[in-house]
């Protein structure tokens, strides 16, 4: 039997949405992936539309139609100008009519392309490697399944499984690529800036544990054999990955394990040989749950009691003048335009009310007089150092804490001007984060808590000869070479000023005093 020589790694991914209306797809439930029913009881979020019972008939939820427009829009798809329903057939528990209302051959969706960059495994863009352009094939709505349990409510053990019919009928807008994908890298960094553009799109929040983003990715590969040949393995779709940890653990698992699965059986991909597995996060490792159904096997036929969509131009136009700039496209500015790097890009982008933050302030830095790259980096800094640590302590989010961008903006300044010092910097932001203090400015607030610089000489060597006595060891350290202890002689004058002290006077005067102290 010819043996391998190399591996090409093939992959596609669907990805399903859950798409945050108030209401339900096609009932007037209310919608767990709504913030307002997110905690509701099991099986309280459900009607006789929800259950299928006779006489129920399904009606269009107009805002999750537009939801989904606008996703595919940002994904560069066209839309179509008649959409139509289907219905899927399928058995399953958590399925109460017997079979899901779905879109088939007239997609909303369909005919995009987006750019996609490689992050490794870190989670940071990869700026070294280009982007690949990735085909959106097509995004259609659909109505969302319940959801089966194996344990009872509070996690006893049961011997039997039950079922939540919460999230039927729930908007699903399911995102279908082309098998453009040829590492784990590109189809995470795929995955990511799409739930980075969900959530900055408002159409949903995409809390990947509660399954309102799940990843699932088609991967085969393509061997090239030791006697010239080039054959394909069976397609494995890999179901209901909830994190990027998990996408990226079942791509690289699959690769690694298919050609050793075609070296033990020799099949090939054909017909009829897709198969489904899931994901173990323990054992590091797909298994194996089903053979895939091909489309004939769900006996797709219109749904008779609903009307096509028809999108006019200026439904469309309405829709799109709502898009504003998309996660990518901010990255790709704070990159090539603020100087920023690829770490600090991202964690800015992944926010959305972190994104407006940075934006608002950095434009409000620039009016004020400074540079791009300095107002850049000043209110990244500022947001992704000391407001991140303020927000974990606090439980919030950055953008949370209550500073204003104006606010934000004159810090980045009067640090700039040499006015307030980087201690003090980080004590006025945390201060600008009390409500007492809205409506201030950073000045005001910062010459009320006395944190602008001092530059008074006689202060400042009050300050310095109060640190030097208490600090004799370290003076002799610095006077017999080891000049870098004088940063601890630094930072304990600034601690004394409370901040407030000129850190470049402060060491002046202490090499200074040292030259001639005794």
């Amino acid at each position: 039997m010819s043996r391998v020589r190399s591996v090409e790694l093939i992959v596609g991914m669907e990805v399903h949405v859950e798409l945050a209306t108030h209401t339900k797809m096609f009932s007037r439930a209310g919608n767990p992936a709504h913030r307002q029913f997110e905690a509701a009881e099991p099986n309280t979020l459900v009607d006789e539309t929800v259950l299928g019972l006779p006489g129920a008939l399904p009606v269009m939820n107009r805002e999750a139609i537009e939801m989904a427009m606008l996703v595919g829009l940002a994904l560069g798809c066209s839309i179509a100008r008649r959409a139509k329903w289907d219905r899927k057939s399928y058995m399953y528990a958590d399925l109460p009519k017997g079979y899901q209302i779905s879109q088939y051959d007239l997609p909303l969706c369909f005919d995009g392309a987006v750019d996609v960059r490689a992050e490794n495994e870190r989670g940071v863009v990869d700026l070294a490697r280009p982007a690949r352009r990735v085909r959106i094939e097509r995004a259609h709505l659909e109505e969302d399944a319940g959801k089966l349990l194996h344990d009872a409510p509070g996690g006893e053990a049961i011997d039997f499984s039950i079922v939540d019919f919460n999230r039927a009928g729930t908007p699903l807008l399911e995102i279908v690529t082309a098998p453009d994908f040829r590492s784990a890298d590109e189809a995470v960094g795929f995955a990511r800036r799409l739930r980075q553009t969900c959530r900055a799109l408002d159409v949903s929040a995409c809390v990947m544990q509660k399954g309102q983003i799940r990843f699932e990715p088609n991967i085969n590969t393509q061997l090239t054999l030791d006697d010239g040949r080039v054959v394909r393995t069976p397609i494995v779709e890999v179901k209901n990955l909830n994190s990027f940890r998990a996408l990226r653990g079942a791509i690289e698992y699959e690769l690694a394990e298919q050609p050793k699965r075609w070296e033990r059986d020799g099949r090939e991909q054909g017909p009829g040989t897709k198969s489904t597995r899931g994901w173990d996060d323990q054992r590091g490792m797909t298994v194996p749950q089903r053979e895939k159904e091909d489309a004939h096997d769900y006996r797709y036929f219109p749904d008779p009691d609903l009307m096509p969509v028809i999108v006019d131009e200026a439904w469309q136009a309405r829709v799109r003048e709502r898009l504003g700039e998309l996660p990518g496209e901010v990255f790709e500015r704070l990159v090539g335009e603020d100087g920023l790097g690829a770490s600090a890009a991202g964690q800015i982008v992944d926010e959305p009310g972190l994104t407006r933050l940075y934006v608002d302030a950095a434009a409000t830095c620039e009016r004020c007089g400074l540079d791009r790259g300095a107002a850049a980096r000043g209110v990244s800094n500022i947001l992704l150092q000391v407001g991140a640590k303020l927000a974990n302590e606090r439980g919030v989010l950055v953008h949370e804490l209550g500073v204003h961008p104006d606010q934000l903006a004159e810090i980045v300044a009067m640090r700039e001007e040499g006015v307030i010092g980087s201690s003090a910097a980080d004590v006025l932001f945390e201060k600008l984060c009390d409500p007492s203090t809205a409506g201030q400015s950073a000045r005001q607030v910062a010459e009320s808590a006395g944190l602008l610089t001092v530059r008074d000489e006689g202060q400042l060597t009050a300050w310095v000869d109060q640190v030097l006595k208490a600090n004799a060891p370290i003076v002799e350290q610095i006077r017999s070479g080891k000049t870098q202890a004088i940063g601890r002689l630094i930072g304990e004058t600034m601690k004394l000023s409370g901040g407030a002290a000129d850190a470049g006077e402060v060491r002046r005067l202490i090499l200074e005093k040292i030259g001639g102290w005794s």
